[in-house]
């Protein structure tokens, strides 16, 4: 696969192209326990496939005693399960690597929290009857296009013992309503706790293998690689991070912000895909403090955090991080890898008070 790196400072226009395709919640949207749709990031690798719901089938094929195939009503009168999740792209916080992965230009927006209702993977598949055999489960979208000048379907595996966790759905609903076009319609994988590129949207086929899956997304595409000779190690769970909520109000350009001077409650939201988070610590000019954390809204989703800044007027640095009850912790200085793929380096900005 050829991959083009950059030291360049600004983006090019096939970057600014993409950005203009995909988009990040903006991060005030992070107020919201769940995040408006309009406002939740998206990644569309190729185009949103035109999908006629009435004649659409999901297909599950493969090593299974019996191959099915469900309609979109068959899938609705399966056993539900709504559950709040946050979702992060892989590639959030890219442009802060240098050299960068010339991509999708992702700076710290690429998140959002939604309701998902949807039927559990696991139910359809011990309905099948997977064989002793199987070691994974390939989901396909509709989508095809060319990356690094390879055609394919947009694929992805996961393992059947990650299969058949409870929370993990084939979802047709988010936030109330039927998944939007740009999110998946009709149907759509939910992996919680994993990065979004998990998630395959326009699910058409499942299929159960007996040999680890090959394809481009899998193999290619989201691994941790130090240079372009080596195969890297795959991209799974998200990476326990914490955001602030810029305080203030913003420059139009540049976004510093500015705030008044006495008592600034600063608050933001931090999660993580690998165990829950147990502490957020903002920092001020380099200086740590423990900040107020609040329970979770579910397992699987952001929690909030708030700190109370009393302060003079001054120029400051802020910044923050959070602790997962793993022990990870945001580092201060910034893994390196090829693809630009998960970026969990301190949140830092510079604010003006007055």
């Amino acid at each position: 696969m050829t991959e083009l790196v950059s030291r360049a400072q600004g983006v090019r226009f096939d970057e600014l192209a993409l950005a203009t395709r995909n988009h990040g919640m903006q991060l005030e949207g992070m107020r919201y326990d769940i995040t408006p749709i309009g406002m939740h990031y998206l990644l569309i690798h190729f185009d949103i496939p035109e999908i006629d719901a009435s004649s659409w089938r999901l297909r599950v094929t493969g090593n299974v005693e019996r191959e099915l195939e469900l309609s979109l009503d068959d899938i609705r009168s399966r056993p539900a399960t709504t559950i709040p999740v946050t979702l992060e792209c892989a590639g959030n916080g890219r442009t802060g690597m240098d050299p960068r992965n010339i991509s999708q230009p992702w700076g710290l927006e690429a998140i959002g929290t939604a309701v998902w209702t949807g039927t559990a993977l696991g139910g359809i598949l011990d309905g099948c009857g997977i064989r002793d055999e199987a070691v994974e489960v390939v989901f396909t979208g509709a989508d095809r296009g060319f990356q690094y000048n390879v055609e394919h379907d947009y694929q992805r595996s996961l393992p059947i013992g990650e299969c058949r966790r409870p929370e993990v759905l084939l979802a047709y609903e988010m936030n109330g309503t039927p998944l939007p076009p740009q999110h998946g319609f009709p149907l759509r994988l939910l992996v919680p706790g994993w990065y979004g590129m998990t998630s395959v949207k326009w699910l058409r086929n499942i299929e159960v293998v007996d040999q680890p899956f090959t394809g481009f997304q899998q193999t290619a595409a989201y691994r941790y690689q130090r240079d372009a000779e080596d195969p890297g190690l795959p991209v799974s769970r998200i990476r326990v991070r914490a955001l602030m909520i810029p305080p203030g109000i913003p420059d139009f350009q540049s976004r510093r912000r500015t705030v008044e001077a006495g008592a600034v409650v600063l608050r933001g939201r931090a999660w993580s895909g690998t165990s829950p988070v147990v502490g957020v610590e903002v920092g001020v000019d380099g200086v740590w403090r423990d900040a107020q954390l609040d329970r979770s809204v579910a397992e699987f989703a952001w929690c909030s955090w708030s700190y109370t800044w009393d302060v003079g007027p001054g120029e400051y640095r802020l910044s923050c991080r959070a602790t997962d009850a793993d022990g990870n912790v945001q580092p201060a200085e910034q893994f390196w890898n090829r693809q630009g793929m998960g970026n969990n380096l301190i949140q830092e900005f510079p604010v003006t008070v007055r």
